[in-house]
């Protein structure tokens, strides 16, 4: 492995114990034991098949994985293979926006084989031009503005072919407590390492960070050094660089910057994931192993880390480590959005003898952690949904059904169950069962007050909307298992804290 400025880094083995979030371990196959006396090749078929012969990007993926110093010289055509390039257009969204050229998913599929093989050609002869991305706002829950990006349907499609095969050497580099934009990875996921890790360490002090607008801070010069420690084929690397210096088209004028990412991009998490691994990943694991004594749990999803600390001590040097770091790469911790906070098992207790309240709650993908303990007195961390999240969403419906203000009733229940439905699904963990209900009630109770708008007549009675409520919106379950039995069955007793 090697530093962020290119030199090698053997030390970076820990000797501490593992954190909580770890890779999962290869699921066993099993399979023929060698005759006796049989030499130790591999077991591959007499016969050939599609089983016995690992694709060419599984090849890579084995390489990476075996070779973790190995510089890759010839990629290129595996993106401009046509079957990656035809995988790359069934993936995308049919119904997603175009961007500035204005070509859509099924416009573009009427001569898609005439199409990919033009674009095929394009990228070997390096006639392959990216485009400006066009700049879209949508609302964050604080009431702010996010800026997203919508690439060109070709920069689409090649962008989603080269994250195939950066994926296939980078996802064997990674660290475990990485969750974001990752194959077989969920926030869910991150979740559950997070809850472990609180539940099962010591876990006293929980610095709950933020990185002030990382997406358009990030440098295009460190990250090409980045790429190129594993990627010497130059072709590959100016494929990229083309889309960072595409610039972004907004109100007509097209604005280019050396710094930042365009979210929005199929290849815009793979860029942060790889600037965060050198810049955070490599650094936090060598300062766990080399300046902590107390146990260190750490788990990032993109951008969104939450470090916990056994020592208050340990905690306030990372602090301050970690601004040093991130300074020297252009990046800095949001000054307001960024704590040290008393949290874990230890910290209700302490906070008792020292007369204070009740420790602080801090936020991670769309969740309040709360120090709690259950009907037999043990502690345990409750996560409800964010109250912001929570209301921005149910802003977010009645604007719509403003607009659907005169649509049939099935109409508008079948769009209520399918909002109830997605937020069940991403918020029904254990114990968040109060606020899924509560949000099925609100759900309620603005289906009844569009319904009272659509006549002068009398208000729609409550056993009206009891009977259209039961048709169309179904009671909230719990559909997440708890972090304790998820987290086991992942990890299969592996670490993740390579």
């Amino acid at each position: 492995m090697m530093d962020a400025h290119g030199k090698s880094d053997h030390s970076i083995v820990p000797t501490k114990p593992p954190n909580n979030a770890e890779a999962p371990a290869a699921e066993g196959v099993e399979g023929r034991e060698r005759t006796k006396g049989n030499s130790p090749q591999r077991n591959t078929p007499r016969t050939q098949s599609r089983t016995g012969v690992p694709s060419p990007l599984e090849r890579v993926r084995q390489v990476a994985k075996r070779e973790r110093k190995q510089r890759f010289t010839a990629l290129l055509h595996h993106v401009y293979d046509i079957t990656q390039l035809r995988a790359a257009y069934v993936a995308l969204k049919h119904d997603a926006a175009s961007g500035v050229d204005g070509e859509t998913w099924r416009h573009y599929g009427e001569h898609l084989e005439v199409n990919l093989q033009d674009l095929s050609e394009r990228l070997q002869q390096g006639a392959y031009r990216a485009q400006p991305v066009r700049r879209v706002y949508i609302a964050k829950e604080d009431g702010r503005q996010r800026p997203l990006g919508v690439p060109a349907l070709e920069d689409k499609l090649v962008q989603r072919a080269v994250v195939a095969v950066l994926n296939a050497i980078y996802e064997s580099d990674f660290l475990g407590f990485s969750y974001g934009f990752r194959p077989k990875r969920s926030p869910h996921h991150a979740l559950d390492a997070l809850s472990v890790g609180l539940l099962r360490k010591k876990v006293t002090w929980v610095l709950d960070a933020d990185i002030r607008a990382f997406f358009d801070t990030l440098d295009h010069g460190w990250l090409v050094k980045f790429l190129e420690h594993r990627i010497a084929d130059r072709r590959v690397v100016r494929l990229i660089q083309k889309w960072l210096r595409a610039g972004v088209l907004e109100d007509g004028e097209r604005i280019v910057s050396e710094l930042g990412t365009v979210q929005g991009g199929s290849i815009s998490p793979l860029l942060a994931n790889l600037y965060l691994h050198y810049v955070f990943d490599l650094w936090v694991r060598r300062w766990r192993t080399r300046t902590a004594h107390g146990e260190v749990i750490v788990v990032r999803f993109a951008d969104d880390f939450v470090v916990g600390f056994e020592h208050r001590h340990e905690a306030e040097q990372f602090l301050t480590d970690l601004r040093e770091r991130f300074a020297q790469f252009g990046l800095a911790l949001h000054p307001d959005k960024t704590r040290l906070i008393e949290f874990g098992r230890f910290a209700e207790p302490s906070r008792r003898a020292r007369g204070e309240g009740k420790p602080e709650t801090f936020h991670f993908l769309g969740f309040t952690h709360i120090c709690a303990t259950t009907r037999g007195g043990k502690f345990t961390v409750l996560r409800r949904t964010m109250h912001q999240r929570w209301h921005a969403k149910l802003q977010a419906v009645a604007t719509a059904l403003q607009q659907r203000l005169h649509h049939p009733i099935p109409e508008v229940g079948a769009y209520l169950r399918s909002v109830l439905t997605g937020h069940v699904r991403y918020y029904g963990v254990p114990l968040n069962g109060p606020a899924l209900y509560a949000f099925r009630e609100a759900l309620v109770r603005l289906w009844r007050r569009m319904l009272g708008r659509r006549s002068q007549r009398a208000r729609v009675r409550w056993s009206r909307m009891t009977r259209l409520s039961n048709r169309w919106l179904p009671y909230p379950r719990i559909c997440h298992p708890y972090p304790l039995v998820r987290f086991a069955v992942t990890t299969r007793g592996g670490s993740r804290m390579r």
